[in-house]
């Protein structure tokens, strides 16, 4: 995550996806946030530890709920994650290279979270109308 701070959300999958689930959307992205909570705490823990096995899982999961929001940069880093992971774990390495994902990670993740919540709730899309003057 060396390269400039991206936030890219593909706003057509995040309808298609809202048009998908109907009156259970806001439920549903209420379950991503809280999965992505624990999947991000899970991944810095991970880190932290140097254990590539529990990274595995959570990495998939954010990945793949990130995906059906369309929120791709968080998928991407969630991918890249989750593959760099998987080859430690195959050849029993530490996952050290992943240090500068996990501390990008949660402020990403946030971002992404509030982008979402701004394009759903539709109390935050409006904007008030401007004040009249009048004239004494």
């Amino acid at each position: 995550m060396s390269e400039p701070f991206n936030l890219a959300i593909d706003w057509r999958q995040f309808e298609r996806t809202r048009a998908d689930l109907g009156h259970g959307f806001v439920r549903i992205l209420g379950y991503f946030r809280e999965d992505g909570i624990k999947s991000v705490m899970a991944i810095e823990e991970a880190v932290k530890v140097r254990a590539a096995v529990p990274l595995v899982l959570p990495a998939h999961k954010l990945k793949s709920e990130a995906r059906e929001f369309g929120a791709m940069a968080l998928a991407e880093a969630a991918e890249h994650i989750e593959l760099v992971a998987r080859d430690c774990v195959e050849w029993h390495q530490e996952p050290t290279a992943l240090v500068e994902y996990a501390i990008g990670l949660r402020p990403l993740f946030a971002a992404t979270i509030a982008a979402l919540d701004e394009r759903s709730n539709p109390l935050m899309q409006r904007t008030p109308a401007p004040r009249r003057v009048m004239a004494r």
